[in-house]
């Protein structure tokens, strides 16, 4: 069975890191913590690939790209 990881546990990695990041390091840096073949899940998606998540966490708000790059958005948090 794979790894699935939710994003929650990106976003912390997001609060972690404290600063914007481009979406290429950010890969590397979910892959380097959870493992390269990680697969990832939400509340409302599972079965995600890295690159899946973090376009739909663009999606609903909770990170947002900046010229820095990706940053999580202020006061963005799941209602649970």
């Amino acid at each position: 069975m794979s790894n699935s990881v939710h994003g929650h546990d990106v976003m912390a990695l997001m609060v972690a890191q404290g600063a914007a990041i481009i979406k290429p390091e950010l890969l590397c840096l979910m892959g380097q913590k959870f493992g390269f073949a990680a697969r990832y899940h939400t509340c409302s998606a599972a079965d995600l690939s890295a690159e899946a998540l973090i376009q739909l966490l663009i999606g609903k708000g909770k990170f947002h790209e900046t010229p820095q790059g990706i940053e999580l958005a202020a006061g963005r948090k799941c209602d649970h």
